[in-house]
């Protein structure tokens, strides 16, 4: 007998117990994790729907911004950093991600939806994922290595169960951290956190958003090649690419701008909040506030109407990048990627009409392609595309995800990103 044969039960056994151990720490995190998510979504609805029937509320945009800006200011610390923080930590642990970050951060998105701020929902989750991750990591008295891991994972449980879909969560909390690389150490931990997060969110109730493409006769399917139809797909890609890099202009573009000119910070978010009330009086629609998954009156856009023809504005996408630039780069809190699938639903609904296109499976691509090229993962996007959506277009979906991806520009929304392989060989 080998050497290697008598080595391989010894091996199996120490992998078996390590995935004991993991799946010991990872479980009870990622239930955690998904309660606390729940309990989110729970609020977050209600603030949204009570915000619906008493829209007097976004004149205290102001306000409330402030308030942000206090809480932050006073029990924040580091917390302000967000989603940057933790993924700086998993690459070089520091300081650690505050225990505080959890509960201020639900705090405050709460906040801002209630007063009509325009902000998504998986920043949020996230950061209840790291700082509840640290917790158990500490808890557990883990190493470096372990920690990581677990901070990782609970990125991975945030996600999947904020949005319903586990796979694309694993999978995105490996991708993020770093262009053009994925390190496999934690992708067990994840996919194991991401389900459990998921189940857990259902366990207590709480429904995502179903969406819907329309069968189309002729098209990439599983036995079926459309190719006019894939070609209008990449050009309308290279649109979603491009409204992705103009969306991550924006925000960082605009934090920048304000910081610079106005040195009062409290002053900040008060001017960010009438800049919102002023936008909604031009439109003469609330639309484009908070998520704009739920409809606040007949007829309203929302990311559900763009599936279909004449639910969208032409320039809908462009008012949503807008007012997001302007919540999230002044200090309220939230996340960007809800308000990215509702540019990208909007804008693939009007290029569907310019190009004689499916709508649905257009607002489809672009929900998943403007994510892709502003948090530069396709492969993530292209999974979360699946499971929403179904497998029939898989083909659609990684080539709409990887060209918005290769057309978004060298950088994205997370600040702390790195980039292990740059997306061109091409030196700029």
């Amino acid at each position: 007998m080998s050497t290697f044969s008598k080595l391989l039960p010894s091996v199996k056994l120490i992998s078996f117990k390590y995935l004991l151990r993991n799946a010991a720490y990872v479980i009870p995190m990622a239930i955690a994790i998904g309660s606390m998510v729940a309990l989110f979504l729970w609020l977050l609805h209600w603030a949204i729907s009570f915000r619906f029937t008493h829209p007097y509320l976004l004149y205290a945009l102001p306000v409330a911004g402030v308030a942000i800006w206090y809480v932050y200011k006073a029990w924040g610390a580091n917390a302000e950093r967000g989603n940057n923080l933790i993924m700086d930590e998993i690459h070089t642990p520091g300081g650690g991600v505050p225990k505080r970050m959890a509960p201020l951060v639900l705090a405050a998105t709460v906040i801002t939806h209630l007063f009509g701020g325009s902000a998504g929902r998986e920043g949020t989750a996230v950061q209840i994922g790291g700082s509840i991750a640290q917790f158990f990591s500490k808890l557990f008295k883990l190493n470096a290595i372990d920690t990581r891991i677990m901070l990782t994972a609970g990125i991975a449980a945030g996600f999947g169960a904020v949005f319903g879909t586990p796979l694309a969560g694993a999978i995105f909390a490996l991708e993020v951290l770093t262009i053009g690389r994925i390190q496999y150490d934690a992708l067990l931990a994840c996919l194991v956190a991401a389900i459990v997060g998921d189940m857990t969110v259902s366990a207590w109730g709480i429904h995502h958003t179903a969406y819907h493409i329309d069968i189309i006769p002729k098209a990439v399917g599983y036995f079926t090649f459309d190719s006019i139809l894939l070609l209008k797909v990449i050009i309308a890609s290279v649109a979603f690419g491009l409204a992705s890099r103009l969306f991550a202009t924006a925000v960082h573009s605009v934090k920048a701008t304000m910081t610079k000119l106005i040195k009062i910070e409290w002053l900040i978010p008060v001017i960010g909040g009438i800049i919102i009330i002023a936008l909604t009086f031009i439109n003469g629609k609330p639309d484009y506030l908070s998520l704009g998954v739920d409809a606040e009156y007949p007829g309203a856009i929302t990311i559900p109407s763009a599936f279909a023809n004449g639910g969208a504005d032409t320039w809908s996408w462009l008012w949503k990048t807008i007012y997001t630039a302007v919540t999230l780069g002044t200090g309220f809190k939230g996340g960007e990627v809800t308000p990215l699938f509702y540019i990208g639903a909007t804008l693939g609904n009007t290029l569907s009409l310019l190009m004689d296109a499916p709508v649905s499976l257009f607002a489809a691509l672009g929900f998943i392609a403007v994510f892709a090229g502003a948090t530069n993962t396709p492969l993530a996007c292209t999974l979360m595309g699946v499971e929403l959506f179904g497998g029939e277009y898989v083909l659609f979906f990684a080539v709409a995800c990887f060209t918005a991806y290769y057309c978004s520009g060298s950088s994205g929304i997370y600040s702390a990103q790195r980039i292990a392989v740059p997306k061109t060989a091409v030196k700029s």
